[in-house]
């Protein structure tokens, strides 16, 4: 017979998470939206399902996007260029989701300005920007909850806990992957130029032409983002750094290609190795292919346990090899709901988020660190020696 996973738990000798608490009515938090694209609206419709909130302020460079969120909040958000003016307003909290290259100047500019941060993934650019918002986030009273929202997510909490009380047995490898498709003809409105501020999107990159192509991939030029390492990987290898209690490779090795989106700087197809202390850690996607998503494979001397952004399945060793999982759990909402629920509630708690700025940063190195092997002939050592520079 198979094993619930109400039994397997129990078996496992694990206790059931405890509820957050739900806010009251008169609990409406005051935010401000710095950067409101796409992600931001994806972030905002979570918002929705979980309390009540105040859209203050807003900002962004370009003007339509801020008009949306405006229209959002029934008129009553002030619209600005600069985010600084964001800050200045009344506000509880700032939600933060521009592209990756503002992330840390944004968060350390709230933090100092006394509001709490949700700081969308990664949450740096650079390696050298991980101790800069680590120091900002530790040496301030406010909450930062980064944009890792599997840390909330149900099924990977009781995947976590599974693999922490040792069902798998000594896990040594870990596969990690993602396939999307930028071939799709996405549906985009189209931009308006005239109504950009190009000079201040572009912040502290280098100056350069607008195009199109940049605006809407940003995450696959390197002057913003850090391509699927940053983007996608970023989010797997969190996962493995919670379950695995351990947050650092010693060793990188990629072999990366631009196959197919020649116009960007980032590679479009990847197969990356990072050794940890007693496993190992794989990484495969590209961005022309979207059969069979994203996912992850912990693989374990007693079982292995197969993870999504839908459910998880554990297979046993001794098992027939056709015999179903022993365990299947799924989650019912998206993860981003349960991690934007946490964030509210740390924002009136002031106890820890579920995905505190360590983890965040650590994440985002282990991409860093990826791309840096790509730099440097497809593989290093880490740390690296003093005489080496992270750039």
């Amino acid at each position: 017979m198979t094993t619930t996973r109400r039994t397997f738990l129990m078996a496992s000798g694990l206790t059931a998470l405890a509820s957050t608490r739900v806010f009251g009515a008169n609990d409406t938090l005051r935010l401000g939206i710095i950067g409101a694209g796409q992600r931001m609206k994806g972030l905002l419709d979570a918002a929705d399902k979980v309390a009540p909130y105040q859209i203050v302020a807003v900002s962004d460079p370009y003007g339509p996007h801020r008009d949306a969120v405006v229209e959002r909040s029934n008129g009553l958000a002030t619209s600005h260029l600069d985010y600084r003016e964001v800050l200045a307003r009344d506000i509880d909290a700032v939600i933060i989701a521009s592209p990756d290259h503002w992330h840390v100047a944004m968060a350390v500019d709230a933090l100092k300005a006394g509001k709490d941060v949700y700081l969308e993934k990664p949450v740096t650019h650079t390696l050298d920007e991980g101790a800069i918002l680590t120091r900002a986030v530790r040496s301030s009273k406010q909450i930062l909850q980064c944009g890792m929202q599997q840390r909330s997510w149900t099924h990977f909490r009781d995947a976590v806990d599974l693999i922490q009380a040792g069902s798998l047995g000594r896990v040594v490898q870990v596969r990690t992957y993602w396939w999307q498709n930028y071939q799709r003809d996405w549906p985009k409105k189209p931009v308006d130029p005239q109504a950009l501020d190009w000079k201040l999107w572009l912040g502290s990159a280098p100056d350069q032409p607008y195009t199109e192509e940049k605006f809407f991939h940003w995450r696959w030029f390197w002057n913003f983002g850090g391509g699927a390492m940053t983007d996608l990987f970023t989010h797997w290898i969190d996962v493995v750094h919670w379950a695995m209690k351990s947050n650092q490779p010693s060793r990188a090795q990629i072999l990366a290609d631009k196959y197919v989106f020649e116009q960007w700087d980032c590679p479009d197809t990847i197969q990356a190795a990072f050794r940890y202390p007693n496993f190992d850690v794989v990484y495969e996607g590209m961005m022309s292919s979207s059969i069979d998503d994203g996912g992850l494979e912990f693989r374990g001397t007693d079982a292995t346990l197969k993870i999504t952004r839908g459910a998880f399945s554990v297979y046993r060793e001794d098992a027939p090899r056709d015999q179903n999982p022993v365990v299947t759990a799924r989650s019912f909402r998206d993860g981003t709901i349960e991690h934007m629920e946490n964030f509210f509630n740390c924002v009136k708690s002031r106890k820890e988020p579920n995905a505190p700025v360590e983890a965040g940063v650590a994440a985002a190195a282990a991409g860093h660190i990826g791309n840096l092997a790509l730099s440097r002939g497809g593989q290093l050592n880490w740390p690296l020696k003093a005489s080496q520079s992270t750039q």
